[in-house]
């Protein structure tokens, strides 16, 4: 499934880059791209050192096969002076691979010399774009960081900074709790007050609300009796203590301890 995949990679690939724009950071960038620069310009100027050793090496074995050409030239004019052509002939043949030999040298020495003068401008164009480049680099991070401080002042002042965000909810979050707690309140004193929850120290041991509502019935039953008896005695003219009799004992026994009205004169017994 070609389509499947592609889609797949470019929402892997989408989700990477949006990743490493919130990670990237334009002064470090731009200090890595100089960092690279430089690395760029050393291994220019080590290339322009090398190729200077080389053509060094090269002019030294030149300057040897010169002198070694020499040196066969004269053995060549000692021999002839001495009749000794062929060993004239056999110096002047050496003296020849040396000539070649310092024309091949000096073919080389001149490659090198021209290579060098190219690394030698690259070098410098080099180093004056690696110059633009740092100065640049530091005016660009210099408007980077007023950039950035400038939006997180307008996001502080306009609140919508991460930080003034997570105040705003909080603070939001607060005012929903408080309004909660106040429709909360107001909704227990309404149903305070319509009687609605029940008076639970009333209850006795072991009550429910259906026990109370018996006993108030039973009580209400019982003051409708007494007013019941109280209406028919006033009717009657008969009215009849509600208190409970005395024990008659107790009276006798009182009546006989008071003197009789007769005897109220009477000395005391000597």
């Amino acid at each position: 499934m070609p389509g499947l995949k592609g889609r797949l990679s470019t929402v892997v690939k989408s989700k990477i880059s949006k990743q490493l724009d919130r990670a990237e950071n334009p002064s470090e960038t731009l200090d890595y791209a100089f960092e690279r620069q430089l690395e760029n310009l050393q291994n220019v100027k080590k290339g322009i050192a090398d190729i200077a050793t080389a053509k060094k090496r090269l002019s030294l074995q030149r300057q040897q096969l010169g002198e070694q050409g020499a040196k066969l030239d004269a053995q060549a004019r000692q021999a002839i002076s001495a009749g000794r052509e062929d060993l004239a002939r056999a110096a002047l043949e050496r003296k020849q691979l040396t000539v070649q030999e310092a024309g091949s040298l000096d073919q080389q020495i001149a490659q090198l010399d021209s290579e060098q003068g190219k690394l030698i401008e690259s070098e410098k164009q080099l180093q004056a774009k690696t110059e633009q480049f740092r100065s640049k680099k530091e005016v660009v991070k210099a408007q980077y960081s007023a950039a950035e401080a400038q939006v997180q002042i307008s996001e502080a002042a306009t609140g919508l900074g991460d930080s003034t965000a997570d105040v705003g909810m909080a603070m939001q979050r607060a005012l929903d709790k408080t309004e909660t707690m106040k429709a909360r309140a107001e909704a227990v004193d309404e149903l305070q007050a319509a009687g609605t929850f029940e008076d639970l120290t009333a209850l006795g041991p072991g009550q429910d609300d259906v026990d109370r509502q018996l006993d108030q019935l039973g009580a209400k039953s019982a003051v409708d009796d007494e007013i019941a008896r109280l209406k028919a005695e006033v009717e009657s003219g008969a009215p009849r203590s509600a208190l409970p009799a005395a024990d008659t004992s107790t009276a006798d026994h009182a009546k006989a301890q008071q003197p009789a009205a007769g005897d109220a004169g009477a000395p005391p017994p000597g």
